[in-house]
């Protein structure tokens, strides 16, 4: 009897997990399909589906369309238009660009694109909204063959499509040319084309097909949300990510069977776990916290165990060795007077700045602008993992949270002082950013962002819960509150005081950054970055050299999230540590400066200071000495911050040093040509390459004579 009960059970687990592994198995064929004909880990995907969803549940709900012309609309128009779109515009000049590059882009495309849909269509989610499938009576007509599970016509439909999309895929790349051909452009798009195919073409096909099926599967998986917002198709594209990994993004059949038997998993540990916890009380808290974090640990599991995965290596393009070497940064090519003056205006800009802020400032602004000098702290972290490092680390937010909590556990359990709380917790992040390095020392490029990721979805969705970290049923009732700190006579309580104590902070990290840089270990992290291959077989230990940018970037963190809790005297995790927080982060910075102290600032500032300075009107208000803002203008949507910040990181694949760095140099460039046109800024920094405005020698006695009053240039300006 016993054994028949386990038995009818597990097969009705295996039957309810069917579905949503199927749900998986569709998101983890559209990772598979755009990697495998693009090369790039479209965390955008989620995004894509977001629109194609949304906008049939705006055709068919708000506009009266009939379910056919919908779909029709929504994935057969509007979804591959999208991918060309991303293609021409986007992804056509990334194709040489490393894994890395694409993947920031891409996740500034997950943050930019449903607000660009929601502006452009008017499109408002509504709570408690459930979208309907494509089917009639998709959620209310169920089937039940075996007599244990019924499956509803949304089930039926969702399993259909996966199965049609594996076989009509695995034909497409088996016996077409095009799948030939579409193989061969993510390899290398320039041998290629000297093989007489168009690769602007296949990779168009490819975009446009990739793109068809987000939108099917956005439509497809609409059913299952209560309300059909954004995040929550990113979530689902993380949780299906475990799926795709164990097809290690190129294989259609291993997608379909990880995402059947993630699905499988889960729903055999719902229905056997808490009937053991019953008898066995120590695996309650698995049964109460660990279910949602299944995908989450099932993924980390796989990136790091799996051998395949941690052996596998960007494979670069062969033709990219006649690409031209990366620039030199504009403060080690600019004139020494010039740099005297960028220094000193800056100093008078910040006087200034402090000034009208402890001056003319109110509560408002003065909370916004301790703000951004705290984020500002929080993003040193990402200048240290990523620019010096060159990893993608997914999960610093969680780093800033755990300092945060740290604060508030420390001051509410024990009363502790809440500065040297903060220390406490910058610590603990950094033992924290230890334990995660370790594990995924092995793993390189998208394969290292995925893994962050992982972990602070994990940490999002289980660690968060525990009484010992977010404060379980008390924080519920009484919130994470969190006191100003005092430091003897001085009380940090008020405003203006604790925004002291943030600048000091601030300035402290960013001198520790610029030693950090200039010393041993930054010099360690950037020739790892130039090339992990090159650096080994002269001694560096690459495994040192990760662990010691995941401390240091965790302990930043960690700090600076204790300074955010004490600022806003309450932890307020889901609005300031979430993980889609924390991308918006990342894009945030590279699309700055991921690898200048200034670049972190800037960055902060533009977080905090960007919506109420220019998105409402307060710059324009101000320069017209005016209240009055222009009617229908201001204030903008909020999305736009979003809009702007998440295309901006496209630049990131074309100027890896930010947009900042980029204008900086520029500007250095004509400011020396006009200023100092005795030391061209090209011979001044080494440069061994020409530029269209320098003219070739015409043999090698030329090029001497022309080197000649240069050598006596660089003479006399290096004995001045």
């Amino acid at each position: 009897m016993i054994l028949a009960s386990a038995g009818e059970d597990f097969f009705r687990a295996i039957l309810q997990g069917t579905p949503p592994g199927t749900v998986f198995a569709l998101v983890a064929l559209g990772f598979v399909l755009t990697y495998k004909t693009s090369g790039v880990f479209n965390l955008a995907f989620g995004a894509q589906a977001y629109i194609s969803a949304a906008l049939y549940f705006q055709a068919k709900n708000e506009w009266g369309w009939h379910a056919a012309p919908a779909l029709l609309l929504a994935v057969f128009v509007v979804a591959p238009l999208i991918g060309l779109i991303l293609e021409r515009a986007i992804f056509r000049s990334l194709r040489t660009a490393s894994a890395v590059a694409k993947l920031v882009v891409a996740i500034g495309l997950n943050v930019a694109l449903p607000a660009i849909f929601e502006l452009v269509v008017g499109y408002e989610p509504v709570a408690g909204r459930t979208p309907t499938g494509i089917v009639s009576g998709g959620a209310s007509v169920f089937y039940d063959p075996f007599g244990v599970y019924p499956f509803s016509r949304d089930e039926l439909t969702q399993m259909a499509v996966a199965l049609a999309g594996v076989l009509l895929l695995g034909a497409l790349f088996r016996y077409t040319s095009i799948g030939l051909a579409m193989r061969a452009v993510v390899e290398s798009p320039r041998m290629t084309e000297m093989a007489g195919i168009r690769a602007d073409w296949v990779s168009a096909f490819a975009w446009a097909l990739s793109s068809a099926f987000a939108g099917m599967a956005g439509v497809l998986i609409a059913p299952r949300f209560n309300t059909l917002i954004a995040p929550d198709f990113f979530n689902l594209v993380v949780v299906a990510m475990a799926a795709a990994a164990i097809g290690r993004l190129v294989s259609l059949p291993r997608a379909l069977v990880g995402g059947l038997a993630l699905g499988w998993f889960t729903a055999v540990f719902n229905t056997f776990v808490p009937d053991w916890a019953e008898t066995f009380t120590w695996l309650e808290p698995f049964s109460d916290n660990l279910t949602p974090a299944i995908p989450f640990v099932a993924l980390f599991g796989i990136l790091v165990l799996w051998p395949e995965i941690r052996r596998a290596r960007d494979v670069p393009d062969p033709m990219a060795g006649v690409d031209p070497p990366p620039p030199v940064p504009a403060n080690h090519a600019r004139h020494p007077y010039l740099t005297i003056g960028v220094r000193a205006f800056a100093v008078c800009f910040l006087i200034l700045f402090g000034w009208v802020a402890f001056t003319q400032a109110d509560i408002r602004w003065l909370f916004l602008i301790t703000q951004a000098v705290i984020l500002s702290t929080i993003y040193l972290s990402i200048t240290v993992i990523t620019g010096f490092a060159g990893q993608i680390s997914l999960c610093q937010g969680t780093f800033a949270a755990i300092g945060a909590f740290t604060v508030f556990q420390m001051a509410d359990r024990w009363d502790t002082s809440v500065l040297l709380a903060a220390i406490v917790g910058a610590l603990i992040a950094c033992g924290v950013g230890v334990l995660v390095s370790i594990p995924v020392l092995r793993l390189a490029g998208v394969w290292l962002a995925i893994a962050t990721l992982a972990f602070a979805y994990f940490f999002d969705s289980v660690v968060v819960k525990f009484s010992w970290v977010g404060g379980g049923d008390t924080s519920l009732l009484q919130g994470t509150r969190v006191p100003r700190p005092e430091l003897g006579p001085w009380d940090f309580g008020d405003d203006k005081s604790f925004l002291v104590l943030a600048v000091i902070v601030l300035i402290i990290m960013s001198f520790f950054v610029i030693q950090l840089r200039e010393g041993t270990i930054g010099r360690t992290l950037r020739v790892l970055r130039g090339s992990e291959v090159a650096a080994e077989s002269i001694g560096i230990s690459s495994a040192k050299a990760r662990i010691a940018a995941f401390a240091v970037s965790a302990f930043i963190a960690g700090l600076g999230g204790a300074m955010l809790s004490m600022h806003q005297e309450n932890v307020n995790y889901s609005n300031n540590f979430a993980p889609a927080t924390a991308l918006f982060w990342l894009v945030l910075v590279v699309s700055l400066s991921a690898r200048t102290v200034e670049g972190a600032i800037q960055a902060g500032a533009a977080f905090s200071l960007f919506p109420p300075v220019i998105l409402q009107g307060t710059f324009l208000g101000w320069i017209l000495r005016s209240e009055d803002r222009i009617p229908g203008l201001f204030p903008i949507s909020p999305k736009w911050r979003f809009v702007l910040f998440g295309l901006a990181s496209i630049q990131f694949a074309r100027h890896p040093e930010g947009l900042l760095e980029f204008g900086k140099r520029r500007s250095t460039a004509r400011l020396d040509a006009r200023l100092f046109e005795k030391y061209p800024l090209a011979q001044r920094s080494g440069s061994q390459g020409l530029t269209a405005e320098d003219p070739a020698p015409k043999n090698s006695q030329d090029a001497a004579e022309d080197s000649a009053p240069q050598a006596a240039d660089d003479k006399l300006e290096a004995d001045s």
